[in-house]
């Protein structure tokens, strides 16, 4: 078989070495205008992106007129520092916002919201937002409640009872994350395993924020405000599909 590479007729070398120009587009197939019309334009970009961040100045403005201007004695000290009472650890699922749900003013709540509202142990190498959010709670802002709020359907909680031993994960952070509340799922797994998936996932969201509470009192200056008693820690669970909110201690 050939490998040579040829050119097409109309451009190869005529005796004397030079190219000819190009046979007219008439009588050459080869360089005839394609018949069909050519594919239309894409269509314009997208203005969805725009929309939502018109929607967040919106929102700003009606929260200013409808909050802000009208409550200068709730705002006008927090121009000059925060001292709240809670620090609340909740899920960042976007139902579930606790400063909605508890009714907290500005001011009132230092929180810190991740998958499944998760509190690592005590660790200066890894998690050290947490550490730092926890450390600065307690230590500088000196809040009287530290409450880890689990919630209904939640999807961390899900994943965490997914998990297989030795598969892959399927994110880069999420699984990793989540077996942080692994002692709550073998307890779970022991004690509910004739309740069904759904069941043993409502069990498990309450049982991995004890979890969270125990994990809580392995940072010395958690465990040194609870033992003064100017800290108390509270697990609570919001059930946003029968409307409901408990709390309770360990």
């Amino acid at each position: 078989m050939s490998g040579c590479l040829c050119l097409p007729c109309c451009y190869k070398k005529a005796p004397g070495g030079e190219i000819p120009a190009a046979v007219d587009s008439s009588s050459s197939s080869l360089l005839q205008k394609p018949t069909t019309n050519p594919p239309p334009p894409p269509p314009p970009a997208s203005n969805k992106m725009d929309a939502a961040v018109e929607r967040l100045q919106t929102g700003f403005q009606k929260f200013k007129t409808d909050v802000y201007d009208k409550k200068p004695d709730l705002f006008e000290p927090l121009k000059a520092g925060q001292a709240p009472k809670y620090m609340v650890f909740a899920c960042a699922d976007s139902r579930v916002c606790p400063s909605v749900t508890l009714g907290l003013e500005p001011g009132e709540a230092f929180t810190v919201r991740n998958i499944a509202n998760m509190v690592p142990s005590y660790c200066k190498n890894k998690y050290a937002g947490i550490g730092s959010a926890i450390e600065y709670a307690v230590c500088a802002l000196k809040v009287e409640v530290i409450v880890v709020i689990g919630h209904s359907c939640c999807g961390g909680i899900k994943a965490l009872l997914s998990l297989k031993d030795g598969a892959d994960d399927s994110f880069h952070f999420v699984e990793d994350w989540v077996r942080i509340g692994h002692p709550a799922k073998m307890k779970v797994k022991k004690e509910c395993s004739s309740l069904s998936f759904d069941e043993q996932c409502a069990v498990l969201e309450k049982e991995a924020v004890n979890v969270s509470l125990q994990n809580l009192k392995t940072y010395p200056f958690v465990t040194e405000g609870v033992a003064n008693g100017t800290l108390k820690l509270v697990g609570g669970h919001y059930d946003f599909v029968s409307g409901k909110f408990d709390t309770w201690e360990l």
